[in-house]
């Protein structure tokens, strides 16, 4: 046999570069690179094989480990999981950053390689700098802190091992089912150790990303409960846009049996906005038209989601209706007690049709669906034209704004996370083409925006790429706007300025409590006050271009500004912390205090206990 003798971070190193995936005809690395922020547990070992492998597998350099993952993570969402990248850090605070960054990848199902450096396997040197010393167990160290949130998780303590962990990491990472975050821990003395790999196992592999097909007695259970069928409602989760065809699929099965959508926030752009059957997005944070059609509902096809509380409007918004859950993971189908169907979305859908031939929903319940989305449409174009409103303007109208220019539907790619506006991005985006909103809400991590932005416009160079982000959000991570000035990635962001976390403000007072520590006014504050950031000059001091608008006239003329510029360009505007869009939403279960002083907290907990017990008997 064959062999070459590597240390086991070139080792690591020269597999990764070997690995292909074809995406839409053309052979592509499967790794487009590796993100990396060295420091003494990974750059005498793995940095030395990175530099020394050059163009064959990049490294990008970050200013934020959670960032950087954000930006990788992003980068496989916008190629539909097919391609991803890699992240390094340190053994110590570097590490242990990506945690919420591999919680994040783990909640929403989205391919990460973490190979963070780890403490010396020969402990010869301990306890070395940034190291946690476990009194309890010898063997701890701070990576262990993401066994929880990984898929796959292996320590390396002997260069052979990489034999059987590298192939096991890339089998979750492309496992439509198990996709989430794989760690390596690389102790650092081993990174350095030489030993004789086998020349062969360094050959160029093909990952193929599995569609598989339903099983056939539940396909003909599945079709049962369809046939029976008179109003159903599909809800298009993010399962739609990873299945190859997926969209196509739903579009087809619609039209073909005269089925509603709603979305999902993570299925969102599956169907185009305008399309007569779209109802637009479904639970809290829904449409009129689609959250009546879900209570009104007696079947409904559940494709490609987990089915999380918010789409669901805390299990309560079809409770009523039969529940039919196609999904690649056997576990996110049998949940809320579905007829489960296991396999790939656009499998199962064209399957389901060919048995489905002559079915078709109720004439007049496609007709109300039409009509109802029809005038959510209108809704929408109201609400988002407005452009002299009363006082600061609102999300909806900033939103307005931002798609009022040429093709932008077409062609934008808008990313966002959490706070407001992914609830009114979800109403009022209008999404045209699969991928062209790109939210990050399963795990609502706030300060992915801007990172993920970036990870967006490296998978997709040729699209405008539009983050949308709170002062909120921004204040916790804007570092990779530095990062895609200096890598010539250039994004629009386009921030928001209410002054604090109006979102959970407002939802604070809705569970009866007083305004406190979440707007600035509110907060505890020193004699000098709160500052009032200047957020334009900050983006300046970043490199990028940057400026202020006084309203939404000043927007759009600063959008064609922007959309003209050479770097990465932000606009802020002071925004409205009280106004949301009041059309649509629907119950959603936050508990609030049994024993309180205030009258409007006692209120509160009395409408949340009739709304329990209502659930009881319902």
């Amino acid at each position: 046999m064959s062999t070459i003798r590597l240390t086991m971070a070139q080792a690591l190193v020269r597999y990764l570069a070997a690995q292909r995936v074809e995406l839409d005809g053309e052979e592509l690395p499967l790794f487009a690179g590796v993100w990396a922020i060295f420091g003494h547990g990974n750059v005498a070992g793995l940095g030395e094989a990175l530099q020394q492998a050059g163009d064959s597998l990049p490294t990008w350099r970050a200013h934020n480990e959670q960032g950087m993952a954000h930006a990788a993570i992003a980068y496989a969402k916008a190629h539909f999981r097919r391609r991803m990248m890699a992240v390094t850090s340190s053994i110590g605070p570097g590490a242990t950053n990506l945690v919420t960054a591999a919680a994040l990848a783990h909640v929403n199902r989205l391919p990460l390689l973490l190979l963070p450096g780890d403490v010396f396997v020969s402990r010869a040197p301990d306890p070395v700098l940034q190291q946690l010393e476990a009194p309890q167990d010898g063997t701890l160290s701070v990576n262990d802190c993401l066994r929880p949130v990984s898929r796959y998780f292996d320590r390396i303590v002997h260069p052979a091992q990489l034999l059987t962990a590298l192939p096991r990491a890339l089998a979750v990472l492309t496992d439509p089912a198990q996709c989430g975050p794989a760690t390596l821990a690389l102790p650092q003395d081993v990174q350095t150790m030489a030993w004789d790999y086998p020349t062969d196992w360094f050959r160029t592999r093909r990952w193929r990303i599995a569609a598989p097909p339903p099983e056939a007695d539940a396909l003909e259970r599945a079709a049962r409960a369809l046939a029976a069928a008179r109003r159903p409602l599909i809800v298009a989760g993010g399962g739609v846009l990873y299945s190859a065809g997926g969209a196509a699929a739903l579009r087809a099965f619609a039209e073909r049996h005269g089925a509603p959508v709603a979305e999902t926030q993570a299925g969102k752009s599956a169907l185009p906005w305008d399309h007569p059957l779209q109802l637009g997005a479904i639970g809290v944070t829904g449409s009129p038209a689609a959250n009546r059609l879900a209570e009104q509902a007696d079947l409904v096809l559940a494709l490609g989601t987990r089915l999380q509380d918010f789409s669901t409007g805390s299990g309560q918004l079809f409770r009523q209706a039969g529940l039919l859950s196609v999904n690649v993971n056997a576990l996110d189908g049998i949940k809320a007690d579905a007829v489960a169907l296991t396999g790939d979305a656009a499998l199962c859908l064209d399957a389901l049709s060919v048995r489905l031939d002559c079915w078709r929903a109720d004439a007049g319940w496609s007709a109300e669906a039409r009509a109802l989305a029809e005038d959510w449409r209108a809704e929408t174009a109201r609400v988002t034209g407005q452009r002299q409103p009363r006082g600061l303007p609102y999300d909806g109208e900033v939103i307005g704004a931002v798609q009022r220019h040429p093709g932008s539907e077409r062609d934008d790619i808008v990313v966002c996370a959490a706070g407001t506006l992914p609830a009114e991005l979800h109403k009022l985006w209008r999404a045209a083409t699969p991928g062209g909103y790109h939210l990050e809400y399963g795990y609502s991590c706030m300060g992915y925006e801007i990172a993920g932005g970036l990870g967006v416009k490296m998978a997709r160079p040729e699209r405008e790429v539009i983050v949308m982000v709170g002062d909120g959000s921004y204040l916790m991570m804007n570092s990779e706007l530095a990062t895609s000035v200096m890598l010539d990635r250039k994004l629009i962001v386009v921030l928001l300025d209410n002054r604090g976390y109006g979102c959970i403000n407002r939802l604070q007072q809705a569970c009866g409590g007083a305004p406190f520590n979440n707007l600035l006014d509110d907060c505890r504050q020193g004699r000098h006050g709160a500052p009032r950031v200047d957020f334009a000059a900050h983006a300046r001091a970043l490199g990028a271009e940057a400026e202020h608008v006084a309203d939404i006239a000043g927007l759009e003329a600063a959008l064609v500004r922007a959309r003209a510029a050479e770097r990465s360009y932000l606009i802020v505007i002071d925004t409205d912390p009280a106004r949301t869009t009041e059309a649509g939403g629907c119950w959603w279960e936050v508990a609030v205090p049994e024993v309180s002083e205030r009258a409007e907290v006692r209120a509160a907990r009395q409408a949340y206990e009739d709304r329990l017990r209502r659930r009881q008997y319902e």
